[in-house]
């Protein structure tokens, strides 16, 4: 009786199959660096939102005349934000406020809101 001989792995099929594993190893470190990117700036974005609300918050107490004399910064959560607040008045007499809340290290929050116009105890 004869027996089959087993044959092993060429060397070429074993280079091929390194290279196909550190590809996909390539694959996973890139997606999982985009990933920790993105957690990365999960925090600063969260609390630009929250400073946006709480400039919103601040001119609807004090109203759009008293609101252009806010600090066009705060320190939030250990990240400086910066405010862009621009006002202008529609066409239905009330003033819209545009809150652009900017963290230090890029991403930020825009808001909107409407204050009565001036003069009208808001």
């Amino acid at each position: 009786m004869r027996l089959k001989r087993t044959r092993g792995l060429t060397l070429i099929e074993l280079a091929v199959a390194v290279a196909v594993l550190s590809l996909g190893t390539l694959a996973a470190i890139r997606a999982q660096d985009a990933a920790s990117r993105s957690l990365g700036q999960a925090m600063p974005r969260l609390l630009a939102g929250v400073a946006a609300e709480n400039r919103a918050q601040e001119l609807r107490l004090a109203g759009a005349a008293a609101g252009r004399g806010l600090p066009g910064s705060v320190t939030l959560g250990g990240f400086d934000i910066r405010y862009e607040t621009t006002f202008r008045e529609t066409a239905g007499g009330l003033v819209e406020a545009r809150i652009r809340a900017v963290s230090e290290t890029g991403p930020g929050a825009l808001l909107t809101v409407w204050l009565p116009p001036p003069g009208t105890g808001g």
